[in-house]
């Protein structure tokens, strides 16, 4: 069954390394949700340009502060100068663009710096699209993330707090930042007792087997609390994944030291793993290849 949203909320679904758009349309306005990678913001231009039909774009909110989410926010901003909100606990880290706050420098990932315009709070309501969304802490995958709940219509914007099949990389208790595993479970617990027929995830398709996909996630989290060293090596290959995708190719003799570059794999590895640089490197393109995340071709490693 294929998720039924109303004829003005448009789910701009974007392959890695954005997380997808949402749009509502507001009469000769919109609002925007998320607004992708930077190395993605033209891509973004185009595709919000294309779907507003000649709206002006007024405001553009955020789910969490993560490059694949906010990465377009100075483009649109240039273009439209719309409102741009972001959840309360960011504000500091936003507005002196700390990139180890914001995962950028660890992760071996950027964004283009821009100013937030005003703050959005757990708790408190906000009108999108003609519907009142309530704005919900999501904590766990990042601990100042906000979702957006509509009861009339049961919709969730869930950013990266429940996918169809999981949930994003649990940074914080990696990082050794907060119990990012006691947090995602009380999110997660928190987001089933609600009556949702649809999901709008950060990445993927809207889906509507609702049921399922909180039993795979809770399924997920149960092995990460079980076995942490499990969820240490998920997000390392998470990230070196994510960071080949941004890089295209590499000289295969290269990949080592390209995942030494990144800070989040060397110290999670540390951490969590103590695997030598050699079996750590070793390990991570031969599962990379064998999930076809990676491919080798005349002495390049390209990603999928």
């Amino acid at each position: 069954m294929s998720a039924l949203l109303p004829d003005n909320l448009l789910v701009l679904e974007r392959g890695w390394l954005s997380a997808n758009n949402i749009l509502f349309l507001e009469g000769e306005n919109a609002t925007l949700v998320d607004s992708g990678y930077v190395s993605h913001a033209t891509q973004t231009l185009d595709l919000v340009r294309h779907a507003l039909g000649g709206r002006q774009l007024k405001r553009l909110l955020n789910t969490h502060s993560h490059s694949d989410h906010i990465g377009g926010n100075a483009a649109l901003k240039a273009a439209y100068h719309c409102e741009i909100s972001v959840p309360a606990g960011l504000h500091a880290a936003i507005a002196e663009w700390d990139e180890n706050a914001l995962l950028l420098s660890p992760l071996g990932q950027q964004a283009a710096r821009f100013q937030h315009d005003s703050l959005l709070h757990a708790g408190k309501l906000i009108e999108m699209g003609g519907l009142v969304w309530q704005m919900l802490a999501v904590p766990g995958h990042d601990m100042e993330a906000l979702a957006y709940y509509n009861p009339e219509k049961r919709i969730l914007i869930s950013g990266d707090a429940l996918w169809e099949n999981g949930f994003g990389v649990i940074f914080p208790e990696l990082l050794g930042e907060a119990n990012g595993l006691a947090s995602t479970q009380e999110t997660l617990e928190m987001l089933s007792k609600l009556a949702i027929d649809t999901v709008i995830p950060g990445h993927g398709s809207p889906f509507v087997t609702v049921d399922a996909a909180f039993e795979r996630s809770f399924r997920r989290l149960s092995s990460f609390q079980t076995n942490i060293e499990q969820l240490a090596w998920h997000a390392i290959k998470v990230i070196v994944s994510f960071a080949m995708m941004e890089k295209r190719r590499l000289l295969i003799g290269e990949f080592p030291a390209f995942v030494l570059s990144l800070p989040f794999a060397v110290d999670v590895n540390a951490r969590y793993l103590d695997l030598p640089e050699d079996k750590l490197t070793e390990r991570i393109e031969r599962e990379l290849l064998l999930v076809n995340a990676l491919r080798r071709e005349d002495g390049w490693l390209l990603a999928n």
